[in-house]
């Protein structure tokens, strides 16, 4: 049996039945596939990964297999984890996989070492834990790595932290940056499933409630489009005037989160940074508020200190937990403060994430071919695996854009032409 530590085998039949589901919608990465089949690009190449371990992931691990590359899949979030996805990527792919939903803190860095333990040539991270772990506790495995990956906003402003302070050890490319990531996933993806994930876990209507967004990035802009299309009135939070400005011209009120945490119904928050809800502004929000996190780690909101504030705290429903306030008032807090969008909805729409992996696959390619002479550092995708990706995209969605004529690519390359 292949290694792992999954929660129930027998759950492998309906995983492989939502793994050809979601393959349906990701004809990119298929294309990748069928040439990773004929070309073996990762052939022998130990690669070590640390993602949601959703149906679409797997059709990542499936793709780079096909190619070569011999894997160990771990989660990179204890609630993310769909269990009979973990369950057919052991039993019916042959894919080493570490991942229970709901898995403890001991048990998520338990799996982390299980794919650690194979000693990984290429890292793929959602979130930096990995290459976090080869920095720290797992120094002496260093040596044996080519290059990596990074998926998400906070795992790549770790990374060039890491780079700025001259202690990131192998180059890094941060799929995060692509623009068929940054702005398909993070936009439209996180929008969709951040919503779908408050719906799931409260069945509340949004219409005519006041939702805040605390953040607007790119994930801040999908989630803020999203639920103003369903009827809510829109608060941003920034502390970025650039976006704060955006938002304001995209028709949303901006304010502190001070001022916001009274009006507020619904709060969001997705900025990638600590503490961004707190106990100055918990004992300010109304009777019945309810928070949640879009953001990859669980530190948007200052859950100790609400904690501390409360006089009982229960679950409600499955991922609703309602504190109880000295002042009368109740707040509900969503899956932990985990990733709402993962924990109790099922994350990106696979065609969504068929470009965000294509970038993955491709990249992880790129590694293999060029890390051993790439400088230690953050590195963006190159555009022409962008450009690529955006290619095959449109072609199996069947739509043709125009090409430049000889004359417009010489108007466009010279100077000399005048009004």
């Amino acid at each position: 049996m292949t290694a792992h530590d999954v929660k129930d085998l027998s759950l492998a039949g309906a995983g492989r039945l939502r793994i050809e589901w979601a393959e349906q919608s990701m004809p990119v990465l298929r294309q990748v596939r069928e040439r990773f089949a004929k070309e073996q690009p990762l052939k022998g190449i130990r690669l070590g990964a640390c993602l949601h371990v959703t149906t679409e992931t797997a059709v990542l691990m499936l793709t780079l297999k096909a190619g070569g590359a011999q894997l160990a899949l771990c989660a990179s979030n204890p609630l993310s984890t769909q269990d009979e996805t973990a369950a057919a990527l052991v039993r019916e792919y042959d894919v080493p996989t570490f991942a229970q939903k709901g898995e403890d803190h001991d048990t998520y860095y338990r799996h982390l070492a299980a794919v650690l333990d194979m000693r990984p040539q290429v890292t793929m991270d959602d979130g930096a834990d990995v290459i976090s772990q080869l920095h720290s506790t797992r120094k002496d495995l260093v040596g044996d790595v080519i290059g990596g990956t990074e998926e998400t906003t906070t795992g790549v402003i770790r990374l060039r932290a890491m780079e700025k302070e001259g202690v990131l050890a192998f180059p890094v490319i941060a799929v995060n940056d692509a623009d068929t990531k940054h702005l398909f996933d993070n936009r439209y993806g996180t929008g969709q499933s951040t919503i779908d994930g408050i719906l799931r876990a409260t069945n509340i209507l949004l219409a005519g409630r006041a939702v805040v967004v605390a953040g607007y990035g790119m994930c801040g802009r999908g989630v803020a489009a999203r639920a103003k299309g369903m009827g809510a009135h829109v608060i941003v939070t920034e502390v970025e005037p650039m976006r704060a400005l955006e938002a304001v011209m995209d028709g949303f009120v901006v304010m502190p989160m001070a001022k916001a945490a009274e009006v507020g119904d619904v709060f969001v928050t997705v900025t990638g940074n600590t503490t961004v809800m707190g106990s100055d502004h918990f004992g300010r929000l109304k009777d019945g508020a309810i928070l949640c996190n879009s953001g990859h780690f669980n530190v948007e909101l200052d859950l100790p200190s609400l904690g501390a504030m409360a006089t009982a705290r229960r679950t409600v429903r499955p991922f609703v937990e309602e504190f109880a306030l000295r002042n009368g008032r109740r707040v509900y807090v969503l899956a932990e403060g985990r990733l709402i969008n993962l924990a109790s909805a099922e994350g990106h729409p696979a065609s969504v994430m068929d470009m965000s992996f294509a970038n993955q696959a491709l990249s992880a390619e790129h590694m293999v071919k060029h890390g051993r002479t790439l400088e230690r550092r953050v590195y963006r995708v190159p555009v022409e695996i962008d450009r690529e990706i955006a290619r095959l995209k449109l072609a199996s969605m069947g739509v043709a854009i125009d090409e430049l004529t000889a004359a417009q690519t010489s108007y466009l390359a010279s100077w000399t032409h005048g009004t």
